[in-house]
């Protein structure tokens, strides 16, 4: 049976998307309301966001504390599934927030029998509420969340990674990717979520880089880029 349906993880993924929907609800819905009345396409819209993050994304970041900007179950799911059927035994996760997304890798990992998961995070609230969340759901053994800019705490994450999730700052994208790329194993999975920055798709959309890349057909919309490293 797997971990995420049953037990602790389950109970505490209940909880948390449940928080996250109250924490983000207005949020999102003047997001929304916005990108309506403005009459942007998605990609218009998206470009505009990675302009203004790219001025100071550490200060775009630090008004989102209380923030979840939380994966879907929907979308947790499919990492759990993608790391199950990875074998996973070394994640990096870029971009941990309170931590939903690294419960649902990190108990792959347990199912698989083991292994590590480094996650960076760059509000210090967070990083203490994600280890906390982990620690609920008896998986902070198999997590290491390193607090700070990721261009600096993911230089030493050892190797071979098997797979790798963006979900940060939009335009630092292609600069974590970068980094870890000398670590990837064969055949490691790279998931960009909100993967809206120009750069990064046209990078791992290119077959020369050693990637095959396609848009992810779960939670549509939301610029979810599926990508193998096979080169």
């Amino acid at each position: 049976m797997a971990l995420i349906t049953h037990g602790r993880v389950s109970e505490t993924l209940d909880k948390l998307h449940r928080d996250a929907d109250a924490a983000d609800g207005d949020f999102m819905a003047s997001v929304m309301a916005q990108f309506e009345a403005s009459g942007e396409t998605v990609e218009q819209a998206a470009a505009k966001l990675v302009a203004e993050e790219q001025v100071s994304y550490r200060t775009t970041y630090r008004g989102h504390a209380e923030h979840f900007l939380a994966v879907s179950p929907a979308y947790g799911r499919f990492l759990y599934a993608i790391a199950r059927a990875r074998r996973a035994s070394r994640i990096v996760e870029f971009g941990t927030s309170m931590g939903i997304s690294t419960i649902y890798l990190a108990a792959a990992l347990r199912d698989n029998g083991g292994g590590q998961l480094i996650g960076s995070e760059l509000e210090p609230s967070k990083v203490a509420r994600a280890r906390a969340n982990l620690e609920a759901a008896g998986l902070a053994d198999l997590a290491e969340i390193r607090e700070g800019d990721a261009l600096e705490t993911l230089k030493n994450v050892g190797c071979p990674v098997d797979v790798l999730l963006i979900d940060g700052a939009f335009s630092l994208y292609l600069q974590v990717l970068k980094l870890i790329e000398p670590r990837l194993a064969p055949g490691a999975v790279i998931l960009g979520e909100n993967a809206f920055a120009r750069d990064y798709l046209d990078y791992v959309r290119n077959p020369a880089n050693g990637y095959l890349s396609q848009p992810l057909a779960v939670d549509e919309g939301r610029g979810n880029e599926f990508t193998v490293r096979v080169a």
